[in-house]
């Protein structure tokens, strides 16, 4: 059940990822670094954590958004961090 859970924030996230940083779905994966790999800057990431938060429905602290640079720690975050 867990992977199915996982499998869904993933693609969620892989399709916000797409839409905000103009990044082809296909190269998404778990190890995509948000800041290396898309070249995100500071107000693009907080773009992106507001939209995630707007999508999932739950707030994610600044402390713990720094934390957050791959794909794979996103999902893995959401998913401790979401109740469904």
């Amino acid at each position: 059940m867990a992977d199915n859970k996982k499998t869904e924030i993933f693609n969620k996230v892989s399709e916000i990822v797409a839409d905000h940083f103009d990044v082809d779905r296909a190269k998404i994966t778990d190890d995509l670094n948000l800041k290396t790999n898309l070249d995100a800057d500071s107000i693009d990431f907080v773009e992106f954590v507001l939209e995630l938060e707007d999508t999932f429905g739950e707030e994610i602290n600044d402390e713990d958004a720094e934390k957050l640079s791959t794909i794979g720690e996103v999902v893995d975050y959401i998913a401790e961090h979401t109740a469904n």
